[in-house]
This record gives structure tokens, sequence and C-alpha cells, in this order.
């Protein structure tokens, strides 16, 4: 049997990845949802042409991560889910919008069609708002005081615009023409606000505790952390010349300035791991606090050692088999 103390870190560790690929894969189609003109049908279904083989699939990270906090650390499921309910139950209703709008748009009466996307549009908005608004209740440590909800809605607004940021660049690589353009434009908009969120949200994680900025500054960690936030900085300007030089040549290498966006968020995350490990709830429990019984994990890890991979490789080869351009609700 494992130890305790090793399987607190590999469940923690398969749950961060979890989450860190659900805000990757679906924090792009959720950008492209809050992206979608009214006013265009013609580009809003290639829009939604662009996530459809990959949407549903991506929330999968989700029910694996929040399945994995509640068997492997039931005491910080119990504490998050009682702090962040009403957000969580907004979410869940978001991302139902979405997934009722997503089938409704393609078979109701063409003349229904515009409620739809609005529905769908609203509830990708809703779904990337909650989560942005529990990612900062999660930062302040749930804190009940209006500065702790003042930033819980500044985070709110943050992750809306990273993942519009996201899905922009998703659709620079995926479409051409005119919408490309759109989206070029709407990456370099988003892109701004992105940068000035990552920005607010790492100088209050900072000024939050002194253990988190001893963490970044004391010897030798300062030594390899503090060229992170340079590395994030210049993704950031890779991303806008990347998106510069497709407004003129919009065929070279479109694929730069996502795969950028996805270089930043995993900067991101890892740092804001970093910053709390090993506390699983900020300043309240420790993951070796929280962690379950070795026996239930022990069994539990010879699953995940399997599952995981699965999803991981099936994931892969979606991917491939419907990479290149959209057009016209066609793959080719």
């Amino acid at each position: 049997m494992l130890d305790q103390s090793l399987l607190a870190i590999i469940f923690v560790a398969l749950m961060g990845l979890s989450i860190l690929l659900y805000a990757i894969l679906d924090g792009y189609d959720l950008g492209v949802g809050m992206l979608i003109p009214l006013d265009d049908d013609a580009q809003s279904d290639t829009m939604i042409a662009s996530i459809g083989p990959f949407w549903d699939a991506n929330e999968t990270w989700l029910v694996l991560a929040v399945g994995l906090m509640l068997i492997a650390f039931p005491a910080a499921h119990s504490m998050v889910l009682k702090a962040l309910y009403l957000p969580a139950v907004l979410l869940l209703i978001g991302l139902i919008m979405r997934g009722v709008a997503f089938d409704f748009r393609a078979k109701a009466v063409f003349s229904h069609k515009p409620t739809w996307n609005k529905v769908f549009k609203f509830g990708s908005l809703i779904a990337s708002l909650s989560q942005g608004y529990m990612l900062g209740l999660y930062i302040m440590a749930f804190e009940q005081t209006w500065q702790a909800y003042a930033f819980a809605c500044l985070s709110a607004l943050g992750v809306a615009a990273a993942y519009s940021f996201i899905g922009a660049c998703w659709l620079v690589m995926k479409t051409e023409h005119q919408l490309q353009q759109c989206a070029i434009s709407w990456a370099k908009k988003t892109g701004v606000i992105s940068f000035i969120g990552i920005l607010l949200v790492s100088l209050v994680n900072l000024g939050l505790d002194a253990t988190i900025f001893a963490k970044w500054f004391s010897w030798p960690n300062g030594l390899w952390l503090l060229p992170l936030p340079i590395i994030c900085g210049l993704l950031f300007c890779f991303a806008f010349v990347s998106l510069q030089r497709l407004t003129i040549h919009p065929t070279l290498a479109c694929w730069h300035p996502f795969m950028a966006t996805v270089g930043i968020f995993s900067l991101s995350f890892f740092a804001l791991g970093f910053s709390f490990f090993p506390d699983i709830v900020p300043g309240k429990l420790t993951i070796w606090q929280a962690v379950a019984a070795p026996e239930s994990l022990s069994f539990l890890f010879w699953g995940a050692i399997v599952v995981i991979p699965t999803i991981l490789l099936y994931t892969a080869f979606s991917y491939r088999v419907f990479w290149g351009k959209v057009q016209d609700l066609k793959y080719y």
C-alpha cells in the first residue's frame, strides 16, 4: 500500500491537472460562446462548428476534478461546496443552458435559431463569470467581507476575459477570411484585459499573506520562480506580435497565439497552485489534513492510472482527427 502522504500529493496533482485542462479546453469553447455575434448567423454557425466535436468532452475534466476532490479530499470538498454553493448552482445552470441551446439551435424552427444563439451566449457568460467568482472567493479564503466580494467580482470579469482571449485565439487558428480577422481583433482586446487581470490577481495574491510573499521572494525559490512572470509577459508579447503578423499573413503559423495562451494559462495556474500549496483550502485546510484513508485512495489510484491516460489519449485523438480549418459547418 502506498504511503498516505505520497497519495495526497499524487491526487492533488491529478486534481490540479484536471482543473488546468478544464480551464484550457472548456475555457476556449466558453470563450467562443461568449464571442458569438447575434447579428451574423453565418459567423455564429462557423464559430459553433469550430467547437462542435470537442465542447461536450471538454467538460469531462470538470467532472473528474470534482470527483477526485470528493473521494480523495472529502473534508475539503464539503468546505468548498458549502462556501461556493450559489455560484456553483449558477455554473451548472449556465452549462445546462449551453447544452440545450447547442442542440436546439440546429433542430428548432429557423425563426427560433436567434433565440437559441442568445441562450448559448448567455449560458457561456454565466458559466464563465461563475467560475471567476468562485476563483476569487477561493483566493480570498472565503472571507465574508466586502473586499472579498469585490475581488471575487473582479476575478469573475478577469476569467471571462481570459476565456474570451483563448476562445478568440482558437478561432484565429480554426477559421479563415473575415471571421479570422474579427477573431484577431477580439483576441487583441481581450488579451489586454487578461493581462491586466492576471497582474492584479498576482499582486493581491502576494499581498494577502506574508507566507506567500516569502515563498516567491526567498532564496533559493526566487531564483527559479521569478523568471515565470517574465516568461508569462513574453508569451503575451509573442501572442500580440503573432496576431499582428496574422493581419497581414493570415495563414502563417495561425496556431501560435493559441499555444501562447495555453502557456499563459499553464504558468498562471502553476503560480497560483504553488502559492497556496500545501493548503487545499487557503488558510484553513492542508492536503494532509483533508486526505482520505489510504485504503480507499490506494484502490482509487489503480483506477486513476487507467482512466486518466485513457481520457488523455481519447482527447488527443479527437483533436488530431478534427484538426484543421472549419467552414460551413464541415471540417476538411
